[in-house]
């Protein structure tokens, strides 16, 4: 629903859209920063459980992890590139050709496939330790679509494996778009909210927004396991502005009280990025 302020979109592919959005800088920024510090510690969690398990062993002739990773809309190669760096064997999948170039510039390392994250066919059953599905849920609408994705996620991850699933989450669209940038009366006419306030996305909108309910019916229906649910950038999307404005020392303690604070219950799905940690 959320749309840059002031202008009219027409339709945009997700090819279009990530050729013109400057993704690679995203997670650069101060409120992009919390988000990815946040993310790495539990993708790092997950991949350490895995090696205490003893379900993958380290090589020690090399000096690294057999433990393998696998980054689905891995868009530029953020958390790719950054496991790659820490010693995992990485597979990265992404949609745009745009992304996979950038991505495929920065380590020679990582296998790399240009797909779609509802059709893994060229990536075998039970071959991953770790899964990420990061990008592709914000983008497909509905539960059939995202049902496709997490089931692919499921298929190809070890089983007794973790996979980690971010979405984007309606209050924090509502509450932007609808109320922040006085878009309100405009998403109501277009049919773009429920009485209850929960986003109708078309299927031509970029996003499609979730509440928890709508992550623990997924779950249901993929028959994955919850380990824990996370909000992975609390409120740094609400005050980007304020971040930006403060000194290292005290980023560096706001990004201590978001590592503190972000899986506490009644805060996960207030904040613009939702990570749901679950076990095959």
């Amino acid at each position: 629903m959320a749309k840059e302020k002031g202008k009219v979109q027409t339709p945009m592919t997700i090819e279009q859209y990530y050729n013109k959005f400057h993704e690679e800088n995203r997670l650069g920024t101060r409120h992009g920063r919390v988000e990815f510090n946040t993310t790495c510690k539990y993708i790092q969690s997950a991949l350490d459980e895995i090696l205490q398990k003893g379900q993958s062993k380290p090589d020690l002739q090399k000096g690294q992890s057999k433990i393998k990773l696998c980054d689905l809309g891995a868009g530029t190669g953020r958390y790719s590139v950054e496991f790659c760096h820490r010693g995992y064997d990485v597979t990265a999948v992404e949609l745009v050709k745009h992304n996979l170039e950038i991505l495929r510039s920065k380590h020679e390392n990582i296998k790399t496939w240009q797909g779609d994250a509802r059709n893994l066919s060229f990536l075998d059953d039970e071959t991953f330790d770790v899964t990420l599905l990061f990008g592709p849920m914000y983008h497909l609408h509905g539960d059939e679509e995202k049902l496709k994705a997490l089931n692919e996620a499921k298929r190809i991850t070890k089983n007794g494996g973790i996979i980690l699933v971010a979405y984007v989450m309606n209050e924090y669209s509502v509450i932007q778009y609808c109320f922040k940038e006085h878009h309100w009366a405009e998403a109501v006419e277009k049919g773009g909210l429920s009485p209850d306030f929960h986003t109708q996305s078309a299927e031509t909108e970029l996003y499609d927004y979730v509440r928890l309910d709508d992550i623990n019916r997924l779950n249901e229906k993929a028959g994955l396991a919850r380990i824990k649910i996370i909000s992975a950038d609390g409120p740094s999307d609400y005050m980007r502005r304020e971040l930006n404005e403060m000194s290292e020392e005290e980023f560096e303690a706001f990004l201590n009280f978001q590592l503190a604070n972000c899986e506490r219950p009644e805060l996960v799905g207030a904040g613009s990025h939702t990570v749901d940690i679950l076990r095959k």
